[in-house]
């Protein structure tokens, strides 16, 4: 079967007028049947296969094999896969339109340290204000796409902000080398950050970006003006909160961020060995969500952030 590529057919393929017969096609998609399919839809088996080759010439591409049974062709799933999820997603839209409530689900997606370091511990005050909200919580380094995905929310740590969304700032953030105090101890290190050079390195290799490698420690020794080329050695991770975690358990000097081990540092588990040596760092943190998704629960979780995030400041 052969695509149509004549201008303007590709805007009118899934018009109005073709909504019965991607209805007929969800129904024999669902069911894997044609006769199944036309007993729901009070339809002949016939009409059914009809409707499907009509909407098959329309879109220029099979959605079924068609032998002793029917079966959804690769291209039929990712169809089959749209309508559900677009499905879905009105569905959703009703119910928060007819509840217009705090209340149903939220799922956010989170860089995975500062979810583990600052979110989490602070989870429970919104629990406690928005009770009936259910909060679900995913975690990765990579860029998500908010179409189309289920997710309401994205935390990010980034310099550049996504375009097309709604973009909320929470806060700044400034690195500053940390470590347990037996390792300052057993270095040297308060106040002598020449002594840096006889230490571990720890960093996030994907800090602001998926292979930034050691360019935590080369931002912050440019600052000020310092080469650690010299060092004795480094240890990378792909998160920020594991170099902090290995710089509690005395595996070396992480190049901390102050939001993300602000609790490591009041309880003492970590010290700044040159507390008046951090740098601003050119990425912050900030929620985006679609700029039509303001419904009152997401209004709700980015107001109580901005809460935690100024109070945090």
């Amino acid at each position: 079967m052969q695509r149509d590529e004549h201008p303007g057919v590709r805007s009118k393929l899934l018009s109005s007028h073709q909504l019965a017969r991607l209805h007929t096609f969800e129904a024999a998609a669902r069911h894997g049947s044609f006769a199944l399919a036309a007993d729901e839809l009070s339809l002949s088996p016939s009409a059914v296969s009809h409707r499907i080759s009509a909407l098959e010439e329309a879109l220029g591409f099979l959605l079924f094999q068609r032998f002793h049974q029917v079966a959804l062709t690769t291209e039929g799933q990712r169809i089959f896969w749209a309508l559900t999820s677009s499905l879905e997603f009105i569905n959703q839209e009703v119910l928060e339109i007819r509840e217009q409530a705090l209340s149903g689900s939220l799922t956010l997606h989170s860089r995975p340290s500062i979810a583990q370091c600052w979110l989490v511990p602070r989870l429970a005050d919104f629990s406690r204000l928005h009770p009936h909200i259910e909060l679900n919580l995913l975690t990765g380094n990579e860029h998500i796409n908010l179409h189309g995905y289920g997710i309401d929310l994205t935390l990010n740590f980034d310099a550049r902000t996504p375009t097309g969304l709604a973009i909320h700032p929470l806060m700044d953030e400034y690195m500053v080398p940390v470590c347990s105090p037996q390792y300052a101890s057993d270095h040297g290190l308060m106040g002598e950050v020449r002594n840096l050079q006889q230490c571990r390195l720890l960093h996030d290799r994907q800090a602001w970006g998926l292979d930034t490698d050691s360019d935590e420690w080369r931002t912050w020794g440019s600052h000020w003006h310092l080469s650690l080329e010299v060092c004795s050695s480094h240890m990378g991770f792909d998160r920020a909160d594991l170099a902090i975690l290995a710089a509690t358990h005395h595996a070396g000097v992480a190049m901390g961020r102050r939001q993300l081990a602000s609790q490591a540092l009041a309880s003492g588990a970590l010290v700044m060995p040159f507390p008046d040596m951090a740098v601003r760092c050119e990425p912050r943190y900030y929620l985006a969500t679609l700029p039509h998704r303001q419904c009152p629960k997401i209004q709700a979780f980015i107001r109580w952030i901005q809460d935690q995030a100024q109070g945090a400041s």
